[in-house]
């Protein structure tokens, strides 16, 4: 197929594809899948081996969020029955993001629900992170607290923090349907931020909230133009209570389509499966492990993903191995350039300057609201045991029973599910 040995050739030489290369992937048939994601896989060989990353959500401050962000079980006017409560101690938060790391999780995801913090919040999160290093040695600390004012990616860096993720989720011309409490420039601003002061930008889509697949293309182009370091792919679960309750768009095929697409615009770039996988991958699972490097490990924000054993496992029976915590995650020229000039390069550095790579990330992602910020799915997830029955979710349908709740971790007296 010439499309794929070009997508290949381009993505081995860290050149870009055109939108209609990137569109035409979308549009290949279930017929060409294997053949999609073989191409894909190739390119993300070349730059991450078969190596995995492990990520673990630790939800600081859950529900009771302003913003209307319409995917989020967290948002203004939301019925979903999640867990609400208000900010973890240090030490909590540390006992929690400890059961990640013994899981194999090289890097600790600190969200709060909320537009943005204050400084005072900020100041709570920075003593946060000191006890999760002090408790945790060598572990990565993604902070994920919404829209930032000035100085506060600089302060956060100062306390520690390596990486910030806010997520774009969807394209400029439709995130006016989906949130309406702040802007898509709001959420820009955010990652440039965290660009300027020096920390690894995280910033990443949801997919499956009815958008074309024109809109998907331009969210990722527009997430190249930033270029993080981690791109988190979610795939919406539906929550009850929320706006797009009957939002069944996708299907496993579509799935991994999409993140090949991801994965040729942004051939260097860490991409991670975030929220969602399990309800619309289900089986099919390990087939987008040759597409991503990244994935996140057990629960999500405000619901349940697969048994942490479960990921462990799905790893090596697949062939790949998890990565260690003294591996670099990012190909040694996007490294290099990244510790070399981090502000002056817009934080990441990959593009030397200049033209050729995508680079943007982050999740949580995968949870979502301005305040949630990650979209990294923190918002979705389900129950293994029903996951097959996703399958024959009808379009229009509410498929409550898909979304299991998180009632475990922290903020619970439930061990987690790491």
């Amino acid at each position: 197929m010439d499309l794929l040995n070009t997508l290949v050739d381009k993505g081995l030489r860290r050149e870009l594809p055109t939108r209609e290369e990137a569109l035409a992937v979308l549009a290949t048939s279930d017929d060409e899948l294997l053949d999609v994601v073989t191409a894909a896989g190739k390119v993300r060989r070349q730059w991450f081996g078969r190596r995995v990353k492990l990520n673990y959500l630790v939800n600081l401050k859950s529900g009771l969020c302003p913003e209307d962000c319409s995917y989020c079980s967290q948002r203004l006017g939301s019925k979903a029955e999640i867990l609400k409560y208000t900010w973890l101690k240090p030490e909590e938060a540390s006992q929690a993001a400890a059961a990640g790391v013994a899981g194999g999780a090289k890097r600790v995801c600190l969200v709060a629900s909320g537009r943005g913090p204050t400084d005072r919040d900020v100041d709570r999160v920075g003593k946060t992170i000191e006890a999760i290093k002090e408790q945790n040695e060598g572990v990565e600390v993604c902070a994920c607290l919404g829209l930032l004012s000035d100085g506060q990616a600089e302060r956060l860096k100062d306390a520690g923090a390596d990486a910030y993720n806010h997520n774009l989720n969807t394209s400029e011309a439709t995130y006016g349907q989906i949130t309406k409490t702040h802007t898509y420039a709001d959420r820009v601003d955010t990652v440039q931020k965290a660009h300027a002061a020096g920390l690894s930008a995280c910033s990443g889509l949801i997919a499956g909230m009815g958008e074309s697949d024109e809109d998907l293309v331009d969210v990722v182009y527009s997430l190249r133009e930033l270029d993080p370091d981690s791109v988190p792919v979610n795939f919406l679960i539906p929550f009850e209570g929320t706006p797009l309750a009957k939002e069944w768009n996708l299907t496993p095929q579509r799935c991994l389509r999409i993140l090949a697409m991801v994965r040729f615009v942004c051939p260097d770039v860490e991409v991670r499966l975030a929220g969602g996988r399990e309800v619309h991958l289900r089986s099919m699972q390990p087939l987008a492990l040759h597409l991503v490097n990244s994935i996140f490990l057990g629960d999500y924000l405000t619901s349940e993903g697969q048994a942490g054993q479960a990921d462990l496992d799905m790893i090596a029976d697949a062939g790949f191995e998890v990565e260690g915590a003294g591996t670099t995650t990012l190909p040694t020229h996007r490294a290099d350039a990244a510790a070399a000039a981090p502000a002056a390069a817009g934080g990441c550095g990959s593009h030397g300057g200049g033209a050729s790579l995508c680079g943007p990330s982050g999740t949580p992602d995968s949870a979502e609201a301005a305040g949630c910020g990650s979209a990294c799915g923190g918002c979705s997830g389900h129950a293994e045991p029903v996951a097959a029955a996703a399958a024959r979710v009808e379009p229009g349908e509410v498929r409550s029973d898909l979304v299991s709740v998180r009632r475990r971790g922290a903020g619970t007296d439930i061990a987690p599910n790491a």
